[in-house]
């Protein structure tokens, strides 16, 4: 092995800050295409070298800007430390300079580096380089880590809490704002809501609540779309998961990013666990101590519960116990949000500039008319969402 190769080789070993990123699978055989050049074995080595170019033409062909994301992406302690404004050792700044040096010369290994240390001349795929500064860059980055976020944060808008853990999601809801109709009072005290959440200042947990299919959960992740860039995340989960709520808070404390925990379709009987476990967060210490996150709910009940018959039964005592449980519970939003199904103007309305945004030349009475019937056919009754199907309807004829 030339002087080149094997520097390299030993100097991606002693990375300490960016160790995280030798773990990723393009980063693994390369390390193992390096180690294979050592005992001169041409096979071994030229099957190492198109496992690697495989992992990397599943990801990008440019191996410069591939490394260059792992590095700014990476959670590590440097950029953890940076974005708390807590200090960092002169050993770890300079650690990290220099590893940055390192990954720099790494992201200029060239197939003909590999061709020339192996004395190969027949083919080898080739993958491309660019010349990048790393530190520039990731100075750069570090400086703006409440927008971008590191690690999985910076992988996804939008994650999901599963087996235990937060997980990105890879292929989420792309709605965005301007796609949605109506509901222009209702949206915009989310949106001012969640920009002072953005921004620092004290904002609410909210309640969005009404008819199925009028843009409630939309509206959530619409909002997470538009502000994303700004540092916004969603993390979503399950009725059956509010237990979990606690841990999800002591993961992203402290974190730069601003969340949105996020519970769709919300409601309880009477007597449920996870009516108590979400009542009790939502006016605890643990959610009033989180200053970078929110909980937004959507349900079709104002008050969250859904009373039975035998919510019904017994004393007037016991009724009005219930009752004031139910209240508290979603009073403990303090924003609380209606949607509710739109009257018939406003239901041509939203027909109409969807039929207009997807091109769809008519007229606003003949709109009017069609939308209505369509209304009736489908039995949906009046919502953006049979808007929707409306116009997909006429997409396809």
């Amino acid at each position: 092995m030339n002087g080149k190769l094997r520097k390299l080789r030993l100097s991606l070993a002693s990375i300490s800050v960016f160790r995280n990123i030798l773990s990723d699978d393009v980063i693994s055989e390369l390390r193992e295409l390096m180690d294979s050049a050592e005992s001169g074995d041409t096979s071994q080595i030229i099957d190492h070298y198109g496992r690697f170019v495989h992992e990397l033409y599943e990801r990008n062909v440019n191996f410069s800007k591939y490394l260059l994301k792992l590095v700014t992406e990476d959670e590590n302690i440097y950029i953890i430390s940076q974005s708390q404004d807590s200090g960092i050792s002169k050993a770890i700044a300079e650690a990290a300079e220099n590893e940055l040096l390192i990954l720099q010369e790494l992201s200029q290994l060239t197939p003909e580096d590999i061709a020339d240390e192996i004395g190969y001349s027949g083919y080898l795929p080739k993958w491309e380089t660019s010349d990048i500064d790393f530190i520039e860059k990731y100075h750069r980055y570090v400086g703006d880590v409440d927008k971008h976020g590191y690690g999985k944060w910076a992988k996804s808008d939008m994650f999901i809490f599963r087996d235990g853990s937060i997980v990105p999601v890879k292929s989420h809801d792309t709605q965005k704002l301007s796609e949605l109709y109506g509901y222009d009072i209702q949206r915009n005290s989310i949106i001012n809501n969640t920009l002072a959440l953005i921004n620092g200042k004290p904002a609410l947990n909210a309640l969005l609540y009404g008819d199925a299919g009028t843009g409630k959960s939309s509206t959530v992740k619409a909002i997470v779309n538009e502000y994303s860039p700004m540092g916004l995340r969603l993390i979503e989960i399950t009725k059956e998961q509010l237990r979990y709520i606690p841990e999800i808070v002591d993961e992203i404390s402290g974190n730069p990013l601003k969340f949105i925990i996020f519970i769709d379709d919300l409601s309880f009987t009477a007597g449920e666990d996870s009516f108590g476990a979400l009542k009790a967060t939502l006016e605890g210490s643990v959610a009033a101590n989180a200053d970078n996150m929110v909980i937004y709910a959507t349900s079709n009940r104002r008050h969250l519960i859904k009373e039975t018959f035998s919510d019904r039964e017994g004393d007037d005592v016991h009724r009005n116990d219930t009752l004031q449980e139910t209240l508290s519970l979603s009073a403990r939003f303090g924003l609380r949000v209606n949607f509710s199904r739109p009257d018939k103007n406003s239901y041509v309305a939203i027909a109409y500039e969807l039929a207009k945004s997807k091109g769809i030349n008519i007229s606003e009475k003949d709109i009017a008319l069609k939308a209505e019937q369509f209304t009736i056919s489908s039995g949906n009754g009046r919502s953006p969402r049979t808007a929707k199907q409306f116009v997909e309807q006429l997409l396809s004829e």
